[in-house]
This record gives C-alpha cells, structure tokens and sequence, in this order.
C-alpha cells in the first residue's frame, strides 16, 4: 500500500526513508490513521498533493486524484509496432468539477474488469505528451470515500466513452462553407462545420458529405440519424458521413443555456445576455502571419455579468450596447486580470436575435467568416442568411433583424475595382473610430 503512494514523490526521497516518514506520521497521531492515510499526509507534506479532476490541466508532470467511474471500456487487444500483442481499456473518472479519460495499458487493462460503474478510485498517472485531456494511469486501487458526481445522460455522445451513433433532434445554430482538406494519403476532400443546439445545450457538428448541409438555413430544426459521437475533445462533438441523414422536421426543440453566473473557469458553454460594455475590435496577427480581430464585450442577465471574448470575423459583428447576444459552443477560461472569460472563435456561434424587423435594400460585397457571412459596403457591415459565394457583388432584398439580412431576394451587381478599394478603405477607418 505504501508502494502505491511512494510512487508520487519517488523523485524526492527513498522508499526506506517515505516509509520510515510514514511510520512517525502514525505514532504522532496515536495510531488514530492508518496506514494509507498517513501516507497521504506525507505527500501531502512533500508539496505533492491530490488534485480534482479540475486541477489535472496544471503543469505537474503527476498527478493524483480521485474519481467515480462514469463509464469503462472493456480490454482489447492491440497489435504494437514491433509486432507485439497488447491491451488497452479506458475509463471515464468524474467528480465534482468534471471529468477525465483515464487510459490502462496492457496488465492494468485487465482492472477494468473488476472496476464497476460508480466505484471510487485513486490514481497516480501522467498526461500522454501535451494531450491533457487523458491520464494514462501509472497505479490505481479502490478507494472508500465518497464522491459527489452526477452520472451524464451516456446517450447523448457527453461523458460517455461510446463512439457508437446516435440520433438527434436539433435546431441548426450555423453553419460555415464547405473547405477542403487534405487525407493522410495526399488526396483531398470537403468537409462542413455546424453549430447545432438542443436541450442538452450545443454541439459541434462535422459533416464529412458537405451535401447533407447543403441549403438548411440557421433556424431550421433537423432530425439528424447515425451521428458518431467524438469524445476526446471538450463540449459535445459528433460526425455525419455517407451513412446519415439530416431532415427537417417541425418537432419542437429549444437550446439550453447557462445562467451567466454558472459558468466556470473551463468548459464548454452558451450563453445568453444583454451588452454591457464593449470594446472597438482590435486587429493582430495570427501565428500563421494572417491578419485577424479580437473584441472584449460584457454581457449581463438576471444580475449576472460575464465577459465574452470574440475572434476573428465575429469581433467584426455590428454591435451596440442594450442589444442582446447568444454565443453557442464557447470556451471558458481564467481571465487574464481575474474572474472569467468565455471565448467565441473557431467551432463556436454568435447571434443577435431581435423581435422588430424592417425592410430593407442592400448593395455590398459577400465576406465568408467564422461560422458566419457578411455582406459589406465598406461603411456598413449584415450578417446574411443563405449560401452566397466570397467577394461576389450582390444586392439583396429583405428583412432586416437586428444585424441579419434574411434575403427575400438577390441579384448580382458588378462591383468597380477602384470602388472596392474605397469601401476597404472606409471599413479600415471605422475599425480606428
């Protein structure tokens, strides 16, 4: 049993002097404490403490914790590189603060088998490389305290290890145009990415058949057959391929959304609010050396302030304050001068809904974004439902709702270069204003 503890400070001192420590920690506390639990202490007063499940994306090279099995994968044998054999199971580990994979190579793998749904276990394990989103677990054993954690609804693709297909009820938040892409063995593709929500809250969704996305306006509720859950990544994500169908039905779905208040330090969330402040979008230059925009606006419901952080093209969404917002399919994180910053980038959605609606006639020029697209004259900037190529010259009528066009009709106009330019250069002065 001490052996199982010793293995967190192994790097500090020896097993004979942890296990000398371990016997003083004992007699000092009267033989009230047994045997692990003074182990416990000792580590503990070695500076390596147990963390939750929340804490496991810190920098520590190990880490140890407790967690109630969510869910498990049976062992399953593997061919090596080197020609040989062996064995892999994952579990699922949740407390109160989230949940972790918790991968168990080869004689480990054969636990999982003993392992049942709702035991509390201990583990001492390592993050493969930089992925931080698993543990492969170098000891674990049973352990008997309690932990609070609600078992997830495994049928949904959240907090289950089931790659298995599903089928979904679902209102399309966005959706982004078709893009390429290039195979491991060189050839190349399409592939469509969707925001979707329901009463689960919002998933991302990737259409490997560009064509079963193809005309489904934002708005439009779906029924979504054999979409294969991905759980390594956070929030909910699921794919479609050749083998589903996506169909409009007029069954009745609402998104859920998290109160602003609920929202912690790191997650996947959406939310929805009233502008409270904001800043003017700010330009900066990507990693890959592109051009991009970043905007801090709050947010405000019930009493409740959260900041959202947009990127790229939606920084660039006209907003005012009192206009009220959604953001789907956020990332949450620690501010960096405190409290919580919710991110609306790549894989995320951002809405301005509003009741009033007014006609309009508008001439500009088709600008793709995150998720999004733009008509812009280089004075004023809509968002525009419908599937409309980049940088062509189109006027639209339509109905004007808050920032969106929804077109009633469209037409193309042939756009002047050096008017062009005049508009880009405008839309430049606007972003120093």
């Amino acid at each position: 049993m001490v052996l199982f503890h010793y293995a967190l400070v192994d790097d500090l001192i020896t097993t004979e002097e942890f296990q000398l420590r371990v016997d003083a920690k004992i007699d000092e506390c009267g033989d009230l404490v047994d045997e692990p639990t003074a182990a416990m202490m000792v580590i503990g007063e070695l500076g390596r403490q147990h963390v939750k499940i929340k804490g496991l994306n810190g920098k520590s090279s190990l880490f140890s914790f407790f967690g109630k099995v969510v869910d498990k994968t049976e062992p399953k044998e593997f061919d090596r590189a080197d020609g040989e054999k062996g064995w892999v199971a994952t579990l699922l580990l949740g407390d109160e603060t989230g949940t972790t994979r918790v991968v168990l190579w080869d004689e480990k793998a054969g636990a999982a088998v003993d392992v049942a749904i709702g035991d509390v276990l201990e583990i001492i394990g390592r993050h493969p490389g930089k992925n931080t989103k698993e543990i492969y677990a170098l000891a674990l054993r049973l352990a008997s305290c309690e932990i609070s954690c609600s078992l997830p609804d495994t049928g949904t693709g959240a907090g289950s290890l089931s790659n298995e297909p599903v089928d979904l009820d679902a209102i399309v938040i966005a959706v982004n145009e078709p893009r390429t892409f290039t195979r491991r063995d060189g050839t190349t593709s399409e592939m469509t990415e969707a925001v979707i929500g329901d009463d689960k809250g919002s998933a991302r969704l990737v259409a490997w058949v560009p064509e079963l996305l193809c005309d489904i306006a934002p708005g439009t509720t779906v029924h979504i057959s054999r979409a294969k859950p991905n759980n390594k990544s956070d929030g909910r994500n699921y794919s479609i391929d050749e083998t589903s169908t996506v169909t409009v039905t007029d069954t009745v779905v609402s998104v859920a959304f998290t109160p602003l208040g609920s929202v912690s330090d790191q997650g996947i969330y959406s939310v929805k609010g009233q502008v409270k402040q904001q800043q003017q979008p700010r330009t900066f230059t990507t990693r890959n050396g592109t051009a991009s925009w970043v905007r801090n606006i709050i947010i405000g419901e019930e009493g409740e302030e959260l900041r959202l952080v947009l990127w790229g093209d939606f920084a660039l969404t006209p907003l005012k304050t009192g206009d009220r917002v959604e953001a789907y399919h956020a990332t949450a994180k620690p501010g960096r001068f405190g409290g919580i910053e919710l991110g609306v980038g790549h894989g995320s959605a951002l809405r301005v809904p509003d009741e009033g609606a007014q006609a309009i006639v508008f001439s500009g020029t088709i600008i793709h974004g995150q998720g999004c697209t733009f008509i812009d004259n280089g004075t004023d900037r809509y968002l525009i439902d419908g599937s409309f190529p980049h940088g062509t010259g189109l006027k639209v009528t339509g109905l004007l709702k808050g920032s969106r066009i929804t077109p009633t009709q469209a037409e193309p106009v042939v756009l002047k270069p050096d008017e062009v330019m005049t508009d880009l250069r405008k839309f430049k002065e606007s972003l120093k204003s």
